[in-house]
């Protein structure tokens, strides 16, 4: 084809062609930079949870198929693990049978001692929210402390110096409480009390505790509760209102 003047039209089509895509080298970033924030979110998350969340999820990432296989879920929702999936109560249970077989030995020793057959049914062991509770009671015919004081009696002592040695192999930490019944003390004044009295007897027991191989660090606490906390609140007065008790309280 020719123009007027007889020179050759040209004729250019363009091609429009489409923009076309980046390739997926985008999404690819994009996921790694998603899995990355939710690895955060879980270390964050794993790191505002008690002692038993951080071990069960070690335990799983350790173990994820005998995890599995226990039937335990360590992802309750976004809260922290509670007592309802098994682990915690498997924990629980664990401790309180190792608590239970120290108490069962202690009475087994005491029983095969002729020094301590005699204060047998003085004796009470039992499990409360806090752990495993020992409790040390007077009797008519047997005291363990003189009468009106915190001077705890010879064989008193040699008993709790070799409870202290079985607590001593554990790593629970040990309340000790003194309680006394409701008569009032009249004898050193009215500045001394029975909750003074109490006090000083737990701390007597304490002392007697720690004289072999259980040391300080194991006491947390020395209570001394007077008679607000009665055995028998039927009678105030009654000598079972007069104890020692000492309390093995759960590692967790």
């Amino acid at each position: 084809m020719a123009d007027e003047n007889g020179s050759p039209v040209i004729i250019i089509k363009k091609v429009k062609k489409g923009e076309g895509h980046h390739g997926g080298a985008w999404k690819v970033a994009y996921a790694d930079f998603v899995t990355a924030m939710m690895a955060l979110f879980i270390v964050l998350w794993v790191l505002s949870q008690d002692d038993a969340t951080k071990e069960a999820v070690s335990r799983y990432f350790k173990d994820p198929i005998g995890f599995s296989a226990m039937g335990k879920n360590i992802l309750p929702g976004v809260s922290k693990l509670n007592e309802a999936d098994g682990t915690a109560e498997a924990m629980r249970e664990l401790e309180k049978e190792n608590l239970k077989n120290m108490g069962d030995k202690i009475l087994a020793e005491m029983s095969s001692n002729p020094e301590f057959k005699e204060m047998m049914d003085q004796i009470e062991i039992e499990f409360i929210d806090e752990g495993m509770r020992i409790e040390i009671i007077d009797s008519a015919d047997n005291i363990f402390f003189e009468i009106g004081t915190a001077f705890l009696k010879p064989s008193a002592q040699v008993l709790l110096r070799k409870m202290g040695d079985q607590f001593a192999r554990l790593p629970n930490k040990i309340i000790i409480e003194g309680h006394t019944d409701a008569r009032p003390f009249l004898n050193k004044g009215s500045a001394y009390s029975n909750f003074a009295l109490s006090s000083e007897r737990a701390n007597s027991a304490r002392q007697a505790l720690v004289s072999g191989q259980l040391t300080e660090e194991h006491i947390e606490e020395v209570r001394g509760y007077a008679d607000r906390k009665l055995k028998d609140k039927t009678e105030p007065y009654s000598v079972v209102n007069r104890r020692i008790s000492i309390i093995v309280k759960y590692s967790k």
